[in-house]
């Protein structure tokens, strides 16, 4: 077979079967995040609250031209951007604001306050889920929202605010998104733990392109909720994070969406056709919700390729799993010690799959971190097949 190569920590290797070990690194590492601040009194702040300590990267995505993108949502106050590029500055990974700094100003419910989750589709335009809450507090009338930046005319070119009967603005937590250009559908998952000392309400959104309506389903039912008195750790290290309906994926042909409670370990399929149909009682919806099985983790992010398979994040086994539907098997892809809780997964346009891990159990459960240690934060790069895409380019 032809060899294949690829750039990881700025050196080259070859991905094919006699060097099967070595297919993942590291794209980008940090100890903490940093920004290429605009006003050096933003940055004076920023380092003199500590603001910083609560800055964490919860997704990651490549466009056309290979540009990274991640975005930090506003858990705690003080994050100066929700959604970021990544440059390097003398061989350092660094952070600006994108699309803008204006547009990251929480000062008005058109802006960016909250990006948890996000997705660069075929025509390399980027939906940004927007859940508009900021250090928990309840999301303003109209910040809960989806807008749509064109990459190729550089402009925004939609904001499509999320009625609040559907995103309730106390208890949503809106988490990740999948895109269906094709039947004009966009997939959301609600984790419903915006209220932290309130019962999760777990949920999932359909936003229908044409219609430019919204519709919450499966409110609070068991595939969305998060399993009572469920238990896990990383590490031997308790893990005190809860929370309904995350991780997402829509199979290539656009037939089935997959999801996941976070607090759980099972993994939901439900055929989009009756998601499409905004006329179908709830209770119909209910009953074609699929229990696939166990993963044997919990999970945060995850994604589907064009050929249909589902990748999910392995919080307890530190890494990616692989779930085949043809076959109905679960299977570890890729482990690795430094990967603590493994958040977005993504394909770039190369073959790879990109994946970032983030600390985030340690540093929201009040855990101590060292934050000279260089590995808090990565974005990880596998090489999975040089035909290897995202579901957005299957089908």
């Amino acid at each position: 077979m032809p060899e294949a190569y690829i750039y990881l920590e700025g050196r080259l290797i070859r991905t094919d079967r006699e060097a099967d070990a070595l297919r993942y690194g590291i794209a980008f590492h940090w100890s903490r995040l940093d920004w290429a601040f605009p006003d050096p009194l933003m940055k004076a702040e920023f380092e003199a609250r500590g603001y910083w300590k609560k800055a964490v990267p919860t997704g990651v995505k490549v466009d056309r031209a290979g540009g990274y993108y991640v975005c930090v949502p506003r858990l705690a106050p003080g994050i100066p951007a929700t959604m970021n590029r990544v440059f390097l500055r003398n061989g350092k990974p660094m952070l600006e604001a994108f699309p803008s700094w204006a547009w990251n100003q929480p000062e008005s419910p058109m802006t960016l306050h909250s990006v948890q989750g996000f997705e660069i589709d075929e025509s390399d335009r980027i939906w940004l889920l927007d859940q508009g809450k900021i250090a928990f507090e309840p999301s303003p009338s109209g910040s809960q929202k989806l807008l749509v930046w064109d990459l190729n005319v550089r402009r925004m070119i939609d904001v499509i605010p999320i009625p609040d009967e559907v995103a309730p603005p106390r208890t949503s937590f809106l988490n990740d998104l999948v895109v269906d250009n094709r039947n004009g559908f966009v997939y959301i998952t609600d984790s419903g733990q915006g209220w932290l000392d309130h019962p999760v309400r777990g949920g999932i959104i359909v936003y229908d392109m044409k219609k430019r309506a919204f519709r919450r389903v499966l409110d609070r039912q068991f595939s969305t909720q998060n399993v009572p008195g469920f238990q896990f750790a990383i590490d031997d290290k308790p893990v005190t994070l809860r929370g309904g309906a995350d991780g997402i994926a829509l199979s290539a042909d656009r037939s089935t969406l997959y999801y996941c409670p976070l607090t759980a370990r099972n993994l939901y399929a439900i055929d989009t056709a009756c998601l499409r149909d905004f006329r179908l009682p709830p209770e119909q919806i209910a009953g074609a919700v699929q229990a696939i099985g166990s993963k044997r983790t919990a999970t945060d992010g995850m994604h589907a390729d064009a050929e249909g398979n589902v990748y999910y994040t392995m919080l307890e086994g530190k890494g990616i799993g692989r779930y085949v539907p043809g076959s109905d098997t679960f299977a570890e892809l890729v482990s690795d010690d430094r990967m603590l809780w493994v958040d977005g997964v993504a394909f770039d346009q190369r073959g790879a799959m990109l994946f970032n891990s983030n600390r985030l159990h340690e540093i929201m459960g009040g855990g101590e971190i060292d934050w000279t240690y260089p590995y808090n934060f990565v974005v990880w790069k596998a090489f999975i097949g040089p035909g290897a895409k995202s579901y957005l380019y299957g089908g």
